[in-house]
């Protein structure tokens, strides 16, 4: 099949965590990228355990392909070690709030200095500037200020959720085709 070897030889950092991010390396995973799946130590991405754990159905739908190790990155010897395999990586995603990935050893721009061909993805709630990018938020949260939510459930009622992770997957899939389009450009 040619589609699960497109991007056969192209290195993945995934730092992400929950379902936008994972997603989105999910996709990239799929068409033959090489994924490392970056997870805390201290019982790694949280969807781990929905459902059952260690390898709730939730994680391993968007995760599959993908390889793992847990490093953590509050320790010096941590961020040494991601530093490296970053060094030999063409593509990192996070998603941190701002300011997090600094605080975590995780500085994009030092990444990009060691490396000038990283082609880095930070997915947040609200962007890195603006007066929300501090806040977090989830999929129903970004349905709800989208006005998605409008849109759904009884006519007169009250705004009604997706019934899937609207928010979360458009996310993923638009951060995806931003790093392939980036590749591209670096090409």
């Amino acid at each position: 099949r040619y589609h699960d070897r497109v991007l056969k030889g192209l290195r993945g950092l995934d730092l992400t965590r929950v379902l936008a991010g994972p997603f989105g390396t999910m996709l990239l995973a799929d068409l033959g990228a090489d994924v490392v799946k970056v997870e805390d130590p201290d019982g790694g991405d949280p969807t781990r355990v929905i459902g059952g754990g260690p390898a709730s159905p939730y994680f391993v739908a968007v995760n599959r392909n993908k390889r793992s190790i847990a490093i953590d990155l509050k320790k010096k010897d941590g961020q040494a070690l991601l530093a490296r395999l970053a060094a030999r990586a063409d593509v990192l995603w996070h998603n941190f709030r701002p300011g997090a990935a600094k605080k975590l050893g995780c500085d994009l721009e030092v990444f990009r200095a060691a490396n000038p061909r990283l082609v880095t993805c930070a997915i947040t709630s609200f962007g890195a500037t603006g007066p929300y990018r501090d806040l977090p938020a989830f999929d129903l949260v970004i349905q709800a200020m989208s006005g998605a939510m409008s849109a759904t459930g009884e006519p007169g009622g009250p705004p009604c959720r997706h019934g899937i992770p609207t928010g979360d997957l458009a996310g993923g899939l638009f951060a995806a085709v931003g790093t392939l389009a980036a590749l591209h450009e670096r090409a």
